[in-house]
């Protein structure tokens, strides 16, 4: 095979690019490295700490321990490299002392960030674990520093050193000699004994916003001439989680991934590519997924999610979609949901949902896929889970709250339960008569003394103050015969027999008419009260044969109907 320079045909089965790549002037560098701050002026979203540090050095109040922690790729180890340089700095005269703003160009600076300073001394403390480790600084830290103002020490993960290691190095980290500092760095600060946090000057290093992660991502790719559609950069910004180093290493693939599309996107990095580099489900897709969930599509949501896992895209990554969608349109009911990588189709829709769900749907919507997302995570086989949380979802979604639910036994179901079977001549068709609520009026109503039933003969005595006798009437009184000027009733042993004088004196004093009122013989049909307790069983057994109902009750096996009981002063003695 020949190697020469002039021979321009390519090799088979190699597509080389129609032109050659720029020479480069050495090795390549992750954006992570080659972007890493080098002053405290890069050091982004940490404003705080820098000034306490430089007021700090301007007054010199050192602290001889600093601790630094917050979650990966905020910035510790580059915090710790930064004050490394910023003790030892001599300035480019070489008669500088500790500033803020070291120079970079001194041979201190310069050996520090190409990481060779013979007194800068970083250990790494997962590897380093043991009292051994620790003895070692221990002795050394009796000794000047060979070249620097102060001997440094950054020890990175400094949870992982072991309680003996932690115990050894106690002394030294309270009283170390005036030219040593130390300088740590962890992930779980919960993991440092208190006793060493005591004896640090501690720096809590903040998450990075997706604000100023898309302005430091835009100003990168200015100066790597890489172009990027704004969506495409927030999407980065938003999977980052607040961390620059994850960021970067998401842009670097992302701009590798440009450059391979070049052909067809000339290398631009758009919103869909990363999206799909990311395995991160379609927005569209998961908005009309949404969409068929909301009008209770049920085959047309389980086809989209088939459509979607199709194309690659994880069943928990299309729940975690979901549930970025509910959120949404939650926030958005209160006026606080702004996300610039959405397009102007995608905020109308989100608008338009927050203006017409209520809050407890939407928190119902949550509940059930927060539940549902750990399920998917842990199933054998996602999507069949998934599928079965889209029917959960789509059937329990419309299930009316708690309230509803009791207002819906108090009433007799409403409208969504379906028609019972007629009634039978034992006293159903009298309890139609009695209001729905089974709650007495506040106002009077007039009826005439030729029509009136047992249900509202009961409501005539409420509204006119008889409450004894109201009561009376609703549980314990079974009809026997009911005509103009006539009531008989069968006996029973909770109606005395001052019941039927005080009835009938109560009847005339509501109606104006003489009223006939006494015990006969049987045993009568069953009073409001019975009848009531078997109208309301009635209802709970169609309203548990809703769908919706039924579903509900399937998710939330623990759940159960209750009545609202606005009479229960009824029963009372």
């Amino acid at each position: 095979m020949s190697d020469s320079a002039d021979d321009d045909t390519p090799m088979l089965g190699m597509d080389l690019p129609a032109t050659a790549p720029p020479a480069s002037s050495g090795p390549y560098r992750v954006l992570a490295r080659k972007y890493r701050p080098q002053t405290f002026a890069e050091l982004i979203g940490q404003d705080a700490m820098v000034k306490t540090l430089g007021n700090a050095i301007a007054r010199d109040r050192l602290a001889h321990a600093f601790l630094m922690t917050g979650v990966r790729g905020v910035g510790k180890t580059s915090t710790a490299r930064l004050i490394a340089k910023a003790l030892n700095c001599i300035g480019p005269d070489g008669q500088g002392g500790p500033t803020i703003d070291p120079c970079g160009i001194c041979e201190p600076c310069r050996a520090i960030t190409e990481g060779r300073h013979i007194d800068v001394i970083e250990m790494d403390a997962a590897s380093n674990t043991g009292v051994d480790d620790v003895r070692e600084i221990i002795e050394a830290v009796r000794y000047a520093a060979v070249s620097a103002r102060y001997k440094i020490y950054i020890i990175d993960e400094v949870h992982m050193l072991s309680r003996n290691a932690f115990n050894a190095l106690l002394k030294t980290l309270e009283e170390p000699p005036p030219h040593v500092k130390f300088l740590f760095a962890t992930t779980e600060v919960n993991k440092v004994p208190v006793t060493v946090l005591s004896r640090c000057q501690r720096f809590d290093l903040r998450r990075i916003t997706p604000d100023m992660l898309f302005a430091h991502f835009s100003a990168i790719l200015q100066k790597e001439g890489v172009e990027a559609e704004a969506p495409a950069i927030w999407l980065i910004a938003s999977a980052a989680e607040g961390s620059v180093r994850d960021g970067l290493s998401i842009l670097d693939q992302a701009i590798a991934h440009a450059d391979l599309e070049a052909g067809a996107g000339g290398g631009t990095i758009s919103a869909d590519q990363v999206r799909t580099m990311l395995g991160l489900s379609d927005r569209t897709a998961i908005t009309q997924l949404m969409a068929a969930i909301l009008e209770g599509d049920s085959g047309g949501a389980i086809d989209l999610a088939r459509a979607q896992y199709a194309l690659g895209i994880e069943p928990v990554a299309m729940v975690r979609g979901l549930m970025d969608l509910t959120h949404a349109v939650t926030l958005a009911k209160v006026a606080r949901h702004e996300d610039p990588a959405l397009a102007e189709s995608d905020r109308e829709r989100i608008g338009d949902w927050a203006m017409k769900l209520g809050f407890a749907p939407l928190n119902r919507l949550w509940q059930l896929l927060l539940k549902g997302h750990d399920e998917v995570l842990r199933a054998n086989n996602p999507l069949e889970h998934l599928e079965m949380l889209l029917l959960r979802v789509i059937y329990a979604a419309s299930l009316p709250d708690p309230g509803e639910l009791a207002k819906l036994l108090e009433a007799g179901g409403g409208a969504t339960i379906p028609p019972a079977a007629p009634a039978s001549a034992g006293g159903r068709e009298t309890m139609a008569a009695e209001p729905a609520s089974g709650t007495p009026e506040t106002a009077p109503v007039e009826f005439p003394a030729s029509a009136l039933t047992i249900a509202q003969i009961h409501h005539l005595l409420e509204t006119t103050g008889n409450h004894q006798l109201a009561r009376q009437v609703y549980d314990d009184l079974k009809l026997l015969q009911l005509e103009p000027g006539l009531l008989v009733y069968a006996p029973v042993s909770a109606l005395d027999a001052g019941f039927a004088r005080s009835l009938g004196e109560a009847l005339l004093a509501a109606t104006g008419s003489r009223w006939q009122v006494r015990a006969g013989e049987g045993e009568g049909r069953p009073s409001l009260g019975q009848m009531r307790q078997v109208k309301l069983a009635d209802n709970d057994a169609r309203i548990r044969e809703l769908p919706v109902v039924k579903a509900a009750l399937a998710a939330f096996p623990d759940a159960r109907l209750v009545e609202g009981d606005n009479n229960q002063h009824r029963s009372q003695s």
